[in-house]
């Protein structure tokens, strides 16, 4: 099961319009996503109960406007929005930390 929320071009702009958002854009047939995903999956279990922050993933097959709004070329992307703004973008694989860090710059940017 996902700690991630599965987003879509109809719920992804709410989700990053405040706080700290992770999105995670991957795709079935990606071997590094499948690697990423349970790395995603351990940093949301890691801000579980943290209001101010939404881990999340985009499938880029199914939301291709996505995909071309957000410039994503390579999987996975991910994307750390800050108030709707991006503020950080890796693409490929990343570690754990890395992403829990990065999350955490986010939240430390808004004090």
């Amino acid at each position: 099961m996902s700690n991630a929320q599965d987003l879509t071009s109809e719920t992804l702009p709410a989700a990053i319009a405040s706080g700290v958002a992770l999105v995670d854009f991957w795709a079935t047939w990606c071997p590094p996503c499948k690697m990423l995903s349970p790395i995603v999956d351990a940093v949301a279990a890691e801000f579980d109960g943290n209001d101010g922050v939404t881990i999340a993933k985009v499938d880029a097959d199914a939301e291709a406007s996505l995909v071309s709004q957000y410039s994503v070329s390579a999987l996975p992307t991910i994307l750390i929005f800050k108030d709707g703004q991006i503020v950080e973008r890796f693409v490929g694989l990343r570690d754990q930390q890395s992403l829990v860090d990065a999350v955490n710059k986010a939240l430390g940017e808004s004090d």
